[in-house]
């Protein structure tokens, strides 16, 4: 069984890296702004996650 984080995880991975490669042209620069992408995704998750945590359906 997968957990959603781990699916996070992928997803953020994915969409970073399609996001440096269109948007650079120099892999190093491609590298750092895929990095600054993911850890951007997953922090923001997280912050939201913990934001919505007290709100019940």
């Amino acid at each position: 069984m997968q957990s959603h984080f781990f699916l996070l995880l992928v997803f953020a991975g994915f969409v970073s890296l399609i996001f440096a490669v269109l948007t650079k042209d120099e892999p190093v620069e491609q590298v750092k702004l895929g990095g600054i992408l993911f850890g951007s995704f997953v922090a923001s998750a997280v912050v939201l996650a913990w934001i919505f945590f007290p709100f019940p359906l």
